[in-house]
């Protein structure tokens, strides 16, 4: 009964306020898009310490209409406690460039270190993770395109419920030799996942992304699909 209470006096009335907060920001003058993010994942958990991911993301934009991007990534965390974590990731991108005269997929790299707290407070899970973002095209001679991020995240635990609501919000800093540089975009993400039984996971997001310090700012809804299988090392 406490559950059902407090879901209807606090989760839901969140959870449309987002959504609510989301569309109002989209009416503003700028460019708009939607995007779609599609992932298969595939998570190796060696130990209670080490795990490894290997991901393939396709990207839609101009309202699901274009590919974006695709990619590889393989990334890695190391648990230092329960509460600490250590990461990095690798990623091998093709970018569409549809613009100007020359047109076709360019070739990026992209290198990210991350930094994670973690913490409960009764049913409510929190997460902080400061990322270090590097990214460059191969194969011109270029000055990389760097960000540091921050994102907060909380989740909420409901008895006997396995869709468990979560709720982020990121924000960029922009790094880069000769050009303006500063908070450049913001990130807002609400999703669930739901895991099945010796069938991995599928998770579920709504994204809303915006730029800033731009004349006009570029706002772009995401909805994002993501399903991983994690293997555990079994101990002889």
């Amino acid at each position: 009964m406490k559950t059902q209470t407090f879901k209807q006096t606090f989760i839901i009335p969140l959870l449309v306020s987002v959504f609510s907060i989301s569309t109002c920001f989209s009416q503003e003058d700028g460019t708009k898009d939607l995007e779609s993010w599609n992932t298969i994942g595939l998570k190796y958990k060696l130990n209670k310490k080490w795990s490894f991911e290997l991901e393939e993301q396709l990207r839609l934009d101009e309202n699901i209409s274009e590919i974006s991007e695709y990619f590889t990534q393989l990334s890695t965390e190391y648990s230092i406690s329960k509460k600490f974590e250590l990461g990095a990731g690798f990623r091998y991108i093709s970018e569409n460039d549809n613009e100007g005269k020359l047109q076709g997929y360019e070739n990026h790299f992209r290198l990210n270190l991350d930094a994670s707290y973690k913490h409960k407070i009764s049913d409510f899970s929190l997460k902080y993770r400061l990322r270090y973002q590097n990214k460059n095209e191969l194969g011109v001679d270029d000055f990389a395109n760097q960000h540091i991020r921050f994102k907060t995240a909380v989740g909420y635990n409901f008895k006997n419920w396995k869709l468990d609501p979560k709720f982020s919000a990121e924000i960029f800093n922009h790094l880069e030799k000769g050009e303006e540089n500063g908070f450049d975009k913001y990130r807002l993400t609400l999703g669930t996942e739901y895991k099945f039984k010796k069938m991995g996971t599928l998770g579920l997001f709504y994204r809303y992304e915006k730029e800033l310090n731009e004349s006009i700012p570029e706002t772009t809804k995401i909805i994002g699909l993501k399903y991983t299988y994690t293997i555990k090392n079994r101990k002889k």
